[in-house]
């Protein structure tokens, strides 16, 4: 679609600059790290008195948000149902060029338990960013998730991946999770979850879902603009194709293939809450000082997952700021799959459950609430709308608030349709 213009990308530089800096940053988080360790060594008189604790911890800090970063684990190794423990397995049932389906095998847990599909974004973020998310629902469900690739561990030759691909591949797990599935989209693949149903209602695909939640998505972001929804529409698209597509460096597997680099998506959502990520430093550093390592470990939980990045492919990311953000296809009834306009007057037996945060500054109050207005031939008993007061974006899907007041929300609505 946008791969033409595209070839001709020069963009080459800008990658490299950032393993160039991230190399060094590497050399320097190790000695600071070293560095942490031996102010902290309890045979080292600083360690008890002096600028040493003060000094260990400063390290601690820049170490730990320096480090290199990988792709996380999942690390659900065990559920509780009925108060017992049940051991967990994650297990791949289907593979394909840019992600996987991941299964999570309970073992011994009740037969008839509802399937569960969880979408998870392709937005610069691993799918373990819903770690909390699967967590939480693994005790009443069966659990799958859609485990996405990063784009740079592709081959050229693979082939590229865009919007229709993302439809095509959430329609084909569900098929190979088989009928009677429900599934739930966090954010971004609101959109192309929904586009999905529709396909597979209007084809009466027996493995439609029984229900689709969307949480925090972007179906219709001229609904209270946000910061992220200004930023994508007052430039033209051939702005983005020349400023924030870059080109895989060697010695990626990937290397030559376009991409809109995770870490420029997480450099634009750092910069957009600057001042908290540098309290939670600071914070994070002073309970350091005084010793108190558990709250010190929850930031640095935190961190990890949410500077582990990957890139997506530039045709997605570009089609995606163009129909999503700045034609807003879908809600205009012109959003198109495989030449084919989306009908979402289709849907007339999947259960939709709206959730928004009101404190989202990613997917403003309404934009998720619109799949409900637009899916006009679906009864008013099969729609519903929550929204989760003093929540913002990352509090819907994870946290205290979601295990608690958001979750049960989703079990109650996915099991008043299952069956």
């Amino acid at each position: 679609m946008m791969t033409e213009s595209l070839r001709g990308n020069p963009n080459l530089m800008l990658y490299s600059a950032y393993e160039l800096q991230r190399s060094l940053l590497a050399g320097a988080s190790a000695m600071a790290n070293a560095g942490a360790q031996l102010l902290n060594n309890p045979a080292n008189p600083l360690a008890y008195f002096g600028g040493g604790p003060v000094l260990a911890s400063a390290l601690e800090v820049f170490a730990h948000a320096s480090a290199r970063r990988g792709k996380p684990t999942f690390g659900l190794a065990t559920t509780s149902i009925d108060g017992e423990e049940k051991a967990v397995k994650e297990v791949i049932e289907a593979r394909r060029t840019f992600g996987q389906l991941k299964h999570f095998v309970t073992e011994g847990a009740p037969k008839g338990r509802p399937r569960l599909l969880i979408v998870a974004p392709m937005s610069g973020h691993f799918a373990t960013l819903l770690r909390g998310t699967v967590e939480r629902m693994l005790p009443g469900h069966d659990v799958w998730i859609t485990d996405w690739r990063d784009a740079r561990d592709v081959p050229v030759e693979e082939g590229g991946f865009d919007l229709d691909d993302y439809i095509d591949y959430v329609i084909g797990w569900l098929e190979h999770i088989g009928p009677g599935a429900h599934m739930l989209a966090v954010c971004q693949p609101s959109v192309p979850a929904y586009a999905a149903a529709c396909v597979m209602s209007a084809d009466q695909n027996p493995a439609r879902p029984r229900t689709l939640t969307m949480m925090g998505g972007p179906i219709d972001t001229r609904e209270a603009p946000t910061v992220v929804n200004q930023l994508a529409t007052e430039r033209p698209i051939s702005w983005f194709e020349q400023n924030v597509v870059a080109t895989v460096p060697f010695p990626y597997v990937g290397a030559g293939r376009q991409v809109y680099p995770g870490f420029m998506q997480l450099a634009g959502f750092m910069s957009m809450n600057l001042g908290n990520h540098m309290m939670s430093h600071w914070e994070m550093f002073k309970h350091l000082v005084e010793g108190d390592d558990e709250s010190a470990e929850a930031t640095k939980h935190f961190y990890d997952e949410y500077r582990s990045v990957c890139d997506m492919t530039a045709e997605f990311y570009l089609q995606t700021v163009s129909e999503v953000f700045q034609k807003h296809s879908l809600p205009r009834g012109e959003f198109m799959h495989r030449g084919t306009r989306i009908d979402t007057g289709a849907l007339k037996d999947v259960a939709l459950l709206a959730i928004e945060g009101e404190r989202d500054d990613i997917s403003g109050l309404g934009q998720t609430r619109a799949s409900l207005k637009i899916s006009r031939n679906l009864p008013e008993n099969m729609k519903k709308y929550y929204m989760a007061e003093g929540v913002g974006h990352y509090g819907i899907f994870n946290g205290n608030k979601w295990r608690k007041r958001i979750a049960p929300v989703v079990e109650k609505w996915i099991a008043s349709h299952d069956g």
